[in-house]
């Protein structure tokens, strides 16, 4: 199952502390076209499921768009917001403290 194989691959990358890009990620896992970034959004919507049901940090919070200097896309934001565990706005400063508190909580 492809969100497994993320979550392993993801565990690896925790131990760098290094975000990485929703691109350089797929490249790694060797996804191939078409779909590449929407089955990666899926798998990680999956484990953030899995995170917040067994109140783990975000793993999903290490892969980032560059389009957002950074940050996790929108429904990464969204999905929090969703499920109560973050209350700011999704496109603002509060997303980028969010955000480290999150990273910080994988180490």
């Amino acid at each position: 199952m492809l969100a497994h194989r993320i979550r392993a691959h993801l565990c690896e990358i925790a131990q760098t502390a290094q975000p990485i890009s929703h691109h350089a990620f797929a490249k790694r896992l060797e996804l191939s076209p078409p779909n590449t970034i929407h089955e990666l959004t899926v798998a990680l919507d999956q484990l953030n499921g899995e995170d917040v049901a067994a109140d783990q940090p975000l793993i999903a919070a290490l892969v980032v768009s560059k389009a957002k200097a950074g940050l996790p896309v929108r429904g990464f934001f969204e999905y929090t917001k969703e499920n109560g565990l973050f209350d700011g706005d999704v496109s603002g400063p509060d997303a980028s403290v969010f955000h480290e508190v999150e990273l910080k909580k994988g180490r």
